[in-house]
């Protein structure tokens, strides 16, 4: 049995960068809400926020709610707190 799963291929989820100097790679990504508030849970990374002027660094993403589809804008950084999210839909 332990053999069966050594052999399984380990499955790499993207992981958010520090600096998102391609915030493409946001895009996307699934994040589970530690504490569901309105039975809101799963969430998508929607859109990322492109800052007024071209040198400013991106600070905003807007996330979607999987189930009701709401909408909200947040700093990209409070995807990084664990005891708020978890990446990938738990």
């Amino acid at each position: 049995m332990q053999a069966m799963v050594a052999a399984l291929p380990v499955l790499k989820q993207r992981s958010i960068p520090d600096e998102p100097s391609e915030p493409q790679k946001m895009l996307l990504t699934k994040w589970t809400a530690v504490k569901p508030v309105a039975k809101q849970k799963h969430f998508l990374v929607r859109k990322v926020i492109q800052p007024e002027l071209p040198t400013d660094p991106i600070e905003l993403v807007e996330i979607e709610a999987v189930f009701f589809k709401a909408t909200q804008i947040i700093a990209w950084r409070q995807l990084q707190d664990d005891k708020v999210w978890r990446q990938g839909w738990v």
